[in-house]
């Protein structure tokens, strides 16, 4: 089983961002990029209600489906992640509302992989209408190792998903897609 563990940290800018994490002696592993990320569920909202997650993400020239199960305590965002690429978002898309899926959710955001001589982890610095975020994603000990070598605080780590950053910010136009929210 694959599982994801995660904070963000947020940032006063894309630049402030890049400073830091050069600083740090981290590297971009792969460069600024658009990410569109469509979250689907059920009309009843199966899938929130449980703590799940199923999300077409199209960067790159690819198009990844994800799974994301519900979240295990702990001070980090922890949760199984499973992903297949699929190659055609609209097709992908198709397949998701013959099973009873439709979007419920997306947005885009700007998102640079980082990493680090350890490679234990990775960065990514996201650019998003909600803000700019480190994400770190890696074994807590990284985690915490690496959150602590930024310069920020415990209290500084976010483990909200997107689209709650996003209804924080109260931005709806254009990422919203229904009344999910």
């Amino acid at each position: 089983m694959t599982v994801e563990t995660e904070i963000k940290l947020p940032l006063e800018s894309a630049l402030h961002g890049k400073r830091l994490l050069k600083r740090a002696g981290f590297r971009p592993r792969k460069r600024r990029a658009l990410e569109q990320n469509t979250l689907f569920d059920t009309e009843r909202g199966n899938l929130r209600r449980a703590g799940t997650a199923l999300r077409i993400r199209q960067s790159r020239g690819r198009v990844i489906l994800t799974y994301k199960g519900p979240l295990r305590p702990g001070k980090h965002k922890s949760r199984e992640e499973l992903e297949i690429e699929i190659g055609d978002a609209a097709q992908g898309a198709r397949i998701l509302a013959r099973l009873g899926f439709g979007p419920v959710f997306s947005y885009r955001k700007f998102r640079t992989e980082y990493a680090g001589a350890d490679s234990k982890g990775i960065i990514c610095l996201d650019e998003t209408p909600a803000g700019c975020f480190l994400e770190l994603e890696g074994p807590p000990r990284w985690i915490e190792r690496t959150r602590r070598a930024l310069g920020f605080r415990a209290s500084d780590a976010i483990t909200a998903s997107y689209i709650q950053l996003y209804t924080d910010a109260s931005i709806g136009a254009g990422a919203v897609l229904s009344g999910m929210v």
